[in-house]
């Protein structure tokens, strides 16, 4: 890699070299020049967020916390780090997230540790820990944070990516499979992706027991067509068959479209559940597809999964939103009682690709920019300044020396709804100058009268 512009900067390793001279005083000059190599701005598919475009961001974030938080869910805030056999046990060994995407590493007290590729099996380690079912029947988490996987970057999959996820534990009835995916609608009506513009695919797998002779059956049909799987699926033919129809080649779906169908091997309860399901999601307005292919990535599911497709919106082939289902049997599987669970995540990246307006658009409004001509009007507004931004009224004040035409040019830049001119004609008189920077109107107030005039001019 050539030298990247920039970098190293001469402040980078004249820091460099002094903490390694303190680390490791008898250090060669040319090792103390190699602590900073050229590096990247940042890791690869890992993005920094700069304004406007984390205005947008919030916009989703808040979003998600006021519809979760009206379904009576609470926040939970887990590490990013946890124990590597967490994830191998609930995500599963022979997964493609636990085989080869993991960031996984050793700490120095010998511990096998992974950054966390997902959100649940975290939140069910909190929930065996506190022995959450002795505190309350039923629970109902939510959770937003960074996750980590070493995929392929690109455009709507990124190795650090964002998810809002929520779980709730405690309920098996097909009335929260129902309520939690007719939720997800309307999260997402509520950021701007209407109900029309989304594909709800639903499915079932059943219990364990049920999907064992299904992993048979599929695994005599794609044994008699060995000659059109790739390596990645001939693999899975051994591990999970059921993997294979979420392959994303066009050929392997081909294949698979005329596999054995889960839903025909299915025990009377599952079915009717299932169903349950469905009939609820139509009571409650929501228009839901069978996909029989859809497995998900996860070992972990049982019973109902679903995902939510953007139809519109910048995402190409990476359009799903967001995923999920039951995982009844994974709290005991890690050491908890038997208790049922429910829960998704939901991309916000991908989210933010399906929301066609530009970031700009989310920004909060500036409503004041404070122009200063001289010292002692300078003085003087600060003060001024700080009691409005203490009463809630967003405000810029020039600290640099700048002419007023400068000043202005600055405060239209910013999108600044108005400007307070203040010089010493404007001290000396009492009236001070606010320009409404839309209009190009000009209105003289005093000081007491200052408030009041921006609240009547700027809708917050």
């Amino acid at each position: 890699m050539g030298t990247l512009k920039g970098f190293p900067n001469p402040a980078m390793v004249r820091h460099a070299q002094r903490w390694l001279s303190r680390r490791a005083p008898h250090a060669t000059i040319s090792a103390i020049n190699l602590a900073v190599p050229d590096l990247p701005p940042t890791v690869k598919g890992m993005n920094d967020i700069l304004p406007p475009e984390v205005s947008k961001w919030q916009f989703v974030e808040e979003k998600a916390r006021s519809v979760l938080e009206s379904f009576a869910y609470r926040e939970l805030r887990t590490p990013i780090l946890e124990y590597t056999p967490l994830f191998v046990r609930s995500v599963g060994e022979d997964t493609e997230v636990v085989e080869k995407q993991m960031y996984t590493f050793t700490d120095r007290d010998g511990q096998s540790v992974s950054m966390r590729p997902e959100g649940t099996a975290c939140a069910v380690r909190a929930y065996i820990v506190r022995s959450q079912w002795t505190r309350e029947p039923v629970t109902r988490w939510y959770y937003l944070g960074p996750m980590f996987r070493h995929e392929r970057a690109q455009r709507g999959r990124l190795r650090q990516f964002h998810q809002v996820g929520a779980e709730v534990f405690g309920l098996a009835a097909p009335t929260v499979d129902a309520e939690l995916i007719a939720m997800l609608v309307a999260l997402l009506a509520e950021m701007g992706i209407k109900s029309s513009d989304l594909e709800v695919a639903v499915n079932t797998l059943g219990e364990p027991e049920e999907r064992a002779s299904y992993r048979e059956a599929l695994r005599g049909y794609f044994s008699n067509h060995l000659d059109k799987l790739d390596e990645g699926s001939r693999q899975r033919l051994q591990t999970n068959p059921l993997r294979i129809l979420d392959s994303k080649d066009p050929d392997i779906q081909a294949l698979a479209s005329n596999a054995p169908v889960l839903l025909d091997v299915l025990g009377d309860a599952s079915k009717q559940h299932f169903e349950a399901v469905r009939g609820h999601l139509s009571a409650l307005g929501v228009q839901s597809v069978v996909d029989t292919k859809l497995v998900r990535g996860l070992d972990y599911y049982t019973g109902t999964i679903f995902e939510l497709k953007a139809k519109a919106g910048d995402l190409g082939a990476q359009n799903t939103l967001c995923g999920g289902g039951r995982y009844d049997r994974l709290v005991s599987s890690l050491g908890g009682p038997e208790v049922p669970a429910i829960g998704f995540g939901l991309g916000i990246e991908r989210v933010l690709l399906a929301l066609a307006e530009p970031a700009e658009e989310f920004e909060p409004v500036l409503a004041l920019f404070i122009a200063v001509l001289g010292e002692k009007a300078q003085a003087w507004a600060l003060p001024v300044a700080h009691r409005l931004r203490l009463q809630g009224v967003r405000t810029e004040f020039e600290h640099r020396t700048a002419s007023l035409k400068s000043q202005l040019k600055r405060a239209d830049a910013l999108k600044a709804r108005l400007a307070l001119i203040v010089g010493d004609n404007e001290l000396q008189s009492g009236k001070l100058v606010l320009r409404d920077l839309a209009t190009r109107q000009q209105h003289e107030v005093t000081e007491a009268e200052l408030e009041g005039k921006i609240r009547q001019l700027v809708d917050f």
